[in-house]
Parts: structure tokens; C-alpha cells; sequence
């Protein structure tokens, strides 16, 4: 499809709005109209008398329209979302499909709900969303909850807190619809141990940094890739590394994904309850054995139950599960099926993701049907919210990606006490994360502003392994940020510390 942009700057947001309808085509954005079977025009004309807003839609031979005159002096993000307001509208119109979400195509809906609910009350954010973002009822409700079950765990965060994050970018083999920034162990089995080095000495050097900063740590979260395809003796080292180089005193958290049940063994359960982690993750997607084979996942169903279980034994009493729905060759009751098994498991916390097709992922599918999967994603996600509501669960957090089916989310759902803290701070932005590993990213935020700073490590294994003097000298930022001197936080006055 083509998009027009036409006198104003809102190229990113109207791209991404064509994304909701197309999410798998290729658009090309031009500056005069030309000839397309979808075409899309978004004009911004100076008058005297204001501004001139025209949206017009072409599908193939039918055609929409309109033309509002806006007020001078209009706000820029006023503008903005009229705009796509209108072109929502049209596309909704002629394709007969809306998207649930509205116009929103920012990845933390519920941030965004928060901001206005602070400023104008839950009942005002809960209209603003619905009537002028076009948001359906039930995911405006759905972002109202989990705003009200974040609170708790958002007002514990103080000015000097902070998370950790360590990657382990290894998998024992890349799923079908993986985009992340992970390898095979199978391709990569020789560098495995010289990364377990580096990642360890990265992990000690910016608990130095901590330490001179007197931040303090409350949460720690080892994800990837797959943690737990480290041998026991090597996640035994990462964890040591965490430990010797952080005051965990005031950490409320300590989680590693255990995703791939395949990769759970006695040995290294050991390892991760021995270093004190409190939180692990064992992942299915599903519960089904033929889907399991088409997204490339070499485990069984039976290898999930053998896993969890296992991890009960050991003594692990707060365990996720991640779900997909979307997943190609599942069905409605096939899904339904794998959340009705996963709770029967009971784990204290089950996050439902929408596949996402990323440009990088091995299933992604170029100029599909528009909509593909996406009704019964939909329905499968509106299963899984009655069903964890009805079980005792509630919703914490939320996000969304770019390109998932049927525009939707990912929801984390957990009993009451059991919300995962490093989930909350990295989706709401309230504190600084300092990331270790390849593909980490470490993310600095001012506790009294809401500026927020990057810092990015290289995201290979190979680059990370063999540019890694010059990455931590971009580590020395996170001091800059602070501030140089060692004191600066240590000596906040009181009241401002949260004391």
C-alpha cells in the first residue's frame, strides 16, 4: 500500500496506523498522491483561518473522505490524533475490522492510562480512551485493572532503587517465531563459556558502579534467550557474580527464566535455589503437541508437566508460565485446552502473549491476508482473561509489540502477592534498569524527571565477546547520569528519598 503525508510531520504514527490494517505489507510513503490499490492521503494545509485536515481512503475501486477545518494554534498532538482518527475510521469502515485497541499503537497502553488517570481521575482516563482514542470497553477496562493492581509494587520504588538484568542469549534451538537476539546453542556451542566469563566480570564492574552510586537494588531478573541452556557450574557462576557484586538486602525479587522445560534439570534447579532465586519461569506456549513441532519447539507437553513438577519438588513456590496465542496450525479449543491444563497446574503467575511476526522471525509471512489468525486470537485472548479472572487471577502488567496478530497484547496474570516487580518496572518506566550481557540495554531513568538515557551493549555474542573493553566503556555513562559525584544520591534529603 501507498501512504501520503502531505504537509505535516506525523509520518512514524500514520505508518504505524496503516501497520494495524496491513501489518504484513510493505508500505511506501510518498509526498504527492499516485496510483495504488490501497492508497492513503493525510494532508495538513496552512489558512488563514486555521488548519485544513484531509484523510481519504482507497481500497481497490471504493473510496472514503473528509476535510475538518481545525482552530489556529491547535496543539501538535491534537492535531495528530485527529488525524489518525480519521483514517482509523475509514480503514475500520471498508474493512469491516476494528481494532481493539484504537489508535493507540504505543507499546505501554497502561503507562499512558496511568499519566491520565493521575491528572483527571480513573473515570476520565477510562472516557479519553474509549471516546476519543477509540479503545474498546474491554481493554480499557482490562488497562484500568492492571493499573490498579501495579500500584503497590510502583509506590515500594525509590528514588534510588534500581533493577538488574543479565541476558544469556542462548537457546537450545530458535523457535519459529522468534525475533529476540539469540542463538543456537547448536551453532554457537565454542562461545558459551568465554561469554559466561565476560557476563560475570560485566555483572562485578556494575556493581561497582552501584556501590559508588549507593543505589539500591530490587530486583534481578536473568532472562534471554533460554538461562537455563547454561550448564548448572555456569549459571552457578552467573548467580555468584550477582551475588559477590550486589547488596541484596533490599532485594524483593530474584527471577530466571527457566523458559524451554527441555533445558530443566535436578543439577540445575539446584544451582538456581542454592543462589537464592525466588522466581523462574517455565514456558510451554502451548500445550499442543502439533503446534509445538510447527513453531520448532523440540519438547512435548508431557515434558512441561515433568518440568514444573520438577521445580515444585525443589521448591520453587513462585513459578510463571508463558502462553502464545496465534500460534499457527492452533485453534480456539486447542488453546483453550492449554490454559485450562496450565491451571490446573495452579503456578502463581501465567502471561498470555499475541504472537508477534517480527521482519526477523523464520515464520514471518510476507503480503499475507490482512487479518490472518487475528479473530481467532481474539477470541482465544477473551478466553484466557474470563478463564484467569475466574481462577483467581489478576492482571499486573502489559504491553504490546509492533505486528501482532489481530493488534493486540501481552498480559501478565498472577494470584494476589505474586506480581512480578521487574515485570512492572521495566513495562512502567519508573526506575533505572543497568543491563549486562549482549543485546542488554541499560536504561537510565531520573528519578525526580521523566527524562530517560539509553545505554546499549552490543547485541551479538561474537561483538559482545570481542568489543567488550570498548562497551564498558560506554558503561561509565550510568555514573554520568548520576551525576560524578559518589554522594549525590546517598545524600538526597530525606523527604525526597522516600524515607
Amino acid at each position: 500500500m501507498t501512504l501520503v503525508i502531505d504537509g505535516h510531520p506525523f509520518h512514524y504514527e500514520m505508518e504505524n496506523l496503516c501497520r494495524l490494517f496491513y501489518p504484513d505489507s510493505k508500505i511506501k510513503t510518498v509526498s504527492e498522491p499516485c496510483e495504488d490499490t490501497v492508497l492513503a492521503y493525510t494532508g495538513l494545509k496552512n489558512r488563514k483561518d486555521g488548519n485544513l485536515l484531509t484523510v481519504r481512503l482507497k481500497i481497490e475501486n471504493s473510496e472514503k473522505s473528509s476535510r475538518e477545518l481545525l482552530a489556529p494554534g491547535m496543539d501538535g498532538r491534537e492535531i495528530q490524533r485527529r488525524m489518525a482518527a480519521a483514517l482509523w475510521k475509514m480503514f475500520s469502515e471498508m474493512l469491516g475490522y476494528r481494532p481493539k485497541w484504537g489508535i493507540l499503537t504505543g507499546v505501554r497502553p497502561v503507562k499512558l492510562f496511568g499519566r491520565l488517570a493521575r491528572k483527571k481521575g480513573e473515570n476520565a482516563a477510562a472516557a479519553y480512551f474509549q471516546d476519543r482514542l477509540l479503545v474498546s470497553p474491554e481493554k480499557t477496562n482490562l488497562a484500568l485493572k492492571t493499573m490498579r493492581n501495579q500500584r503497590k509494587i510502583l509506590s515500594a520504588s525509590r528514588p534510588d532503587s534500581f533493577s538488574l538484568y543479565l541476558s544469556v542469549p542462548f537457546c537450545p534451538t530458535r523457535c519459529a517465531y522468534c525475533s529476540f537476539v539469540s542463538s543456537s546453542v547448536e551453532k554457537t556451542f565454542r562461545l558459551v563459556p568465554r561469554y559466561v566469563e565476560l557476563l560475570c566480570d560485566e555483572t562485578r564492574r556494575t556493581g561497582k558502579i552501584a556501590r559508588s552510586l549507593h543505589l539500591r537494588l530490587q530486583s534481578v531478573y536473568i532472562g534471554g534467550g533460554t538461562p537455563t541452556t547454561l550448564s548448572a557450574d555456569q549459571l552457578a557462576r552467573v548467580i555468584g557474580a550477582v551475588r559477590e557484586s550486589f547488596d541484596l538486602s533490599d532485594c524483593r525479587e530474584f527471577t530466571v527464566e527457566a523458559g524451554r522445560p527441555d533445558t530443566v534439570t535436578e543439577e540445575k534447579l539446584d544451582a538456581l535455589k542454592a543462589g537464592g532465586v525466588t522466581r523462574i519461569s517455565i514456558n510451554p506456549q502451548t500445550l499442543n503437541e502439533k503446534v509445538l513441532r510447527e513453531i520448532g519447539r523440540k519438547h512435548t507437553s508431557e515434558q512441561t508437566l515433568s518440568a514444573f513438577a520438577m521445580a515444585r519438588r525443589h521448591g520453587f513456590d513462585n513459578i510463571n508460565m508463558d502462553l502464545i496465542a496465534g500460534l499457527p496450525k492452533d485453534s480456539l479449543e486447542s488453546f483453550q485446552n492449554t490454559i485450562r491444563g496450565v491451571m490446573a497446574l495452579s503456578p502463581e503467575c501465567i502471561t498470555v502473549h499475541t504472537l508477534a511476526l517480527k521482519r526477523a522471525a523464520r515464520l514471518n509471512r510476507e503480503e499475507k491476508p490482512i487479518f490472518s489468525g487475528a479473530d481467532t486470537a481474539g477470541r482465544m485472548l477473551d478466553f484466557a482473561d474470563s478463564a484467569l479472572l475466574q481462577n483467581g487471577y489478576r492482571p499486573y502488567y502489559l504491553y504490546r509489540q509492533s505486528r501482532m496478530v489481530g493488534n493486540l497484547e501481552n498480559t501478565g496474570w498472577s494470584k494476589p502477592g505474586f506480581e512480578s516487580i521487574y515485570n512492572v518496572l521495566i513495562m512502567e518506566e519508573r526506575q533505572s534498569i543497568l543491563a549486562c550481557g549482549a543485546g542488554a540495554v541499560t536504561k537510565l531513568k531520573d528519578p525526580y524527571a521523566d527524562r530517560i538515557e539509553r545505554v546499549f551493549n552490543f547485541k551479538y555474542p561474537y561483538e559482545y565477546i570481542n568489543r567488550y573493553e570498548e562497551m564498558m566503556i560506554r558503561k561509565e555513562r550510568v555514573k554520568e547520569f548520576y551525576g560524578t559525584s559518589e554522594n549525590e544520591i546517598r545524600n538526597l534529603p530525606q523527604q525526597r528519598r522516600g524515607d
